[in-house]
């Protein structure tokens, strides 16, 4: 079982904040540290702080040690493959061999819309992140590539060095039955989940990838399975309503607007209760967590998780 923090960098940090939630992750037990793709997300992005994640992750690859380190997940419409294939084999190698490669066809129109990147429909992109992963595997480990699709044309391109990793494991997100998990069952080591879907839907969700790996004789036990967890944690119910009472203040709503707007589908409670949350998942075959904490309380709450929580799981 392994759990890596989400750190959401598009919430303000600066960069030497996400170094220390990063390395403060690495020595408190955890496997992984992910940065999300984003180059702006809310409704103040001339005045709250997005860094880049592939150069975060880049900094941080050469910062810490041990842990594992990914994007939950890459925009695949952001970069064309061949660049993304040679910044991830070059942030493995600075790693060592530790990238984790999440990739999704992106869904974040006004994104692309400021940045004059084309935004097609679902369909395109996810016919493109398919042909990008097949490109991106490609430079991975060919040292000649040529490639011509539908949508990306690649003629006698070579990346060197290749990554540390043989094939940095691939986390493919979204929820999408018919054309997501195929590409996940074709091509992914792991799916990833999301806490928007109820475990009646992830269960569903499960089936489909087993449906899709018989059809592309694939062995279902070999996907691993990941999922983005939001979690607030409380030693006990009273330490949890004064953590809601300082989050909801935090971000100037009332509590009641905080339990709707964030806790709705995130684990949340007292350690037995988040638990007991995990393992629902763990018994349906989840085997990697990444969880975000919530902020302005990331430091405090990965802690709490590694001391009530993470040894329990583990």
């Amino acid at each position: 079982m392994r759990f890596g923090i989400q750190i959401g960098n598009y919430v303000g940090f600066d960069y030497s904040t996400i170094e220390k939630l990063a390395l403060n992750a690495e020595k408190l037990g955890f496997d992984s540290v992910w940065i999300s793709d984003h180059f702006f997300y809310d409704d103040n992005p001339e005045t709250r702080i997005c860094l880049e994640a592939w150069t975060v992750l880049a900094a941080l690859a050469s910062k810490t040690h041990s842990v594992r380190l990914g994007t939950l997940v890459t925009c695949n419409s952001f970069r064309y493959p061949t660049v993304l294939a040679k910044m991830a084999a070059t942030v493995d190698v600075i790693s060592n061999g530790r990238l984790e490669f999440g990739i999704g066809a992106g869904w974040k129109e006004n994104e692309h819309i400021a940045y004059g990147i084309p935004f097609p429909s679902v369909v395109e992109r996810l016919e493109r992140l398919e042909e990008s992963i097949q490109i991106i595997k490609k430079l991975w480990t060919d040292s000649r590539v040529t490639f011509k699709g539908k949508y990306y044309r690649v003629k006698d391109a070579y990346s060197t060095p290749k990554p540390v990793q043989k094939l940095p494991p691939i986390f493919i997100g979204g929820h999408g039955k018919q054309r997501t998990l195929r590409i996940v069952a074709e091509y992914g080591d792991y799916c990833n989940f999301t806490h928007s879907a109820s475990l009646k839907e992830i269960t569903e969700l499960l089936d489909v990838l087993r449906m899709h790996c018989k059809t592309v004789s694939r062995e279902y036990d070999d996907i691993g399975k990941s999922y983005f967890a939001y979690v607030l944690i409380g030693e006990t119910q009273h330490e949890f309503e004064q953590l809601m009472k300082r989050m909801a203040k935090a971000w100037g709503v009332r509590v009641s607007e905080f339990k709707k707007q964030h806790l709705t589908s995130a684990f949340s409670g007292t350690p037995d209760a988040i638990q007991a949350k995990f393992q629902e998942l763990i018994d349906l075959g989840f085997d990697y967590f990444q969880i975000q904490f919530p902020y302005p309380e990331d430091y405090s709450q990965s802690e709490a998780f590694a001391d009530l929580v993470l040894n329990e799981l583990k």
